[in-house]
C-alpha cells in the first residue's frame, strides 16, 4: 500500500471514529438533559411533599389545641341548667339572705363562678335597656313597649361563652311598636 492510500485509510478510520465519538457525545448529553430532567422532577416533587407535610403538622397542632382548648365543653354546657336552678334556689333563699341556708347557697355559688371561670367560661348578662344583639343572644318573645324597637325589656335566662365560643344564648324578649303589633294581628 502506498503512503496516500495509508493516509486515505488513516483519514477515513479518523473520520469514522470521530463520527462515533460524536454519536456518543450527543447520546451523553441526551441522557444528561434526560437524568436532568427526572431530577428536577424529582426535586419538585420532594418539595411539594414536604409542604404539605409542613402543613400537614400545623393544622394537626392546631386540631389538637382547639380539641384541649374546648374538651370540657359537653361538661360545661349540661351543668348550665344546674347552675340556672340553682340560681333560682337562690333568688326564692334571699327573702332571709341572714339564713344559715342562704349564707351556704352563697358560698357554692362562689365556689361555682370561680369554677366556671378558672375553665374560661363566662356569662352574657344582657341588661334591660340594651339593644338586642343577634350574635350572643336568643329574642324569645316581642312585646308592645314605648321603648325603641330591638331593645331588651326582659331577660330570660343568662346565657355563656366558653373562651371565645359561644356555648348558651341569652334568652330575651324585646320591644316592638304596637303599630308593628297591630299588623301582626291583622296578618
Amino acid at each position: 500500500m502506498s503512503e496516500k492510500e495509508q493516509e486515505s485509510c488513516l483519514e477515513e478510520e479518523l473520520e469514522t471514529a470521530l463520527e462515533q465519538e460524536a454519536a456518543i457525545l450527543e447520546e451523553e448529553a441526551e441522557t444528561t438533559a434526560s437524568v436532568e430532567a427526572d431530577m428536577l422532577k424529582w426535586r419538585d416533587t420532594a418539595m411539594r411533599t414536604a409542604a404539605e407535610y409542613d402543613n400537614y403538622r400545623k393544622r394537626m397542632a392546631k386540631d389538637k389545641e382547639e380539641i384541649l382548648k374546648y374538651a370540657n365543653q359537653r361538661l360545661l354546657e349540661e351543668l348550665l341548667p344546674v347552675i340556672d336552678n340553682f340560681e333560682m334556689g337562690m333568688m326564692a333563699a334571699s327573702a332571709d339572705t341572714s339564713s344559715m341556708i342562704y349564707v351556704g347557697m352563697s358560698m357554692v355559688k362562689k365556689q361555682l363562678d370561680e369554677f366556671l371561670s378558672g375553665n374560661g367560661v363566662t356569662a352574657v348578662e344582657p341588661q334591660v335597656g340594651d339593644m338586642f344583639d343577634v350574635q350572643t343572644q336568643d329574642a324569645l318573645d316581642s312585646e308592645v313597649s314605648d321603648l325603641a324597637p330591638g331593645t331588651i325589656i326582659r331577660v330570660i335566662r343568662k346565657g355563656y361563652t366558653l373562651k371565645d365560643r359561644l356555648i348558651r344564648p341569652a334568652n330575651v324578649v324585646v320591644a316592638k311598636h304596637e303599630e308593628i303589633a297591630e299588623d301582626q294581628a291583622e296578618a
